[in-house]
């Protein structure tokens, strides 16, 4: 099997946030191919690009917020998606999202690291 036919690729121009994230998730996880099992990684890598003209309401970007946690008491760092957009833009956005919808196991980070994404 050649790189081509194992790679998705999605693009992301004005379709919404929540639809890009899902279908990469699913791609990322290999739960679109016969072979999924979900103890071993068996997606596929993921490109996703015109990640910037993604379809967003400002109200959205005033919902959304992601939590960090330094594990000291008083770290827990809370932040708006409109926030996250102004200082690193909607590529760390869409990455944030796709992190939150994969399980949250060991093969987390070998899932994220088939993933880009291109303004």
């Amino acid at each position: 099997m050649t790189k081509e036919e194992n790679t998705k690729l999605i693009d992301a121009t004005g379709r919404t946030l929540g639809r890009v994230a899902s279908e990469a998730a699913f791609a990322l996880m290999g739960k679109n191919k016969p072979s999924y099992e979900r103890h071993k990684y068996s997606g596929m890598d993921v490109s996703i690009f015109n990640a910037s003209k993604i379809k967003i309401i400002p109200a959205k970007l005033e919902e959304i917020f992601h939590t960090r946690y330094s594990g000291y008491p008083g770290g827990l760092r809370v932040t708006k998606a409109k926030e996250t957009v102004k200082n690193k833009g909607f590529k760390e956005l869409l990455k944030l999202s796709i992190y939150h919808m994969l399980p949250g196991n060991k093969i987390r980070r070998e899932m994220m690291k088939h993933l880009t994404i291109e303004n």
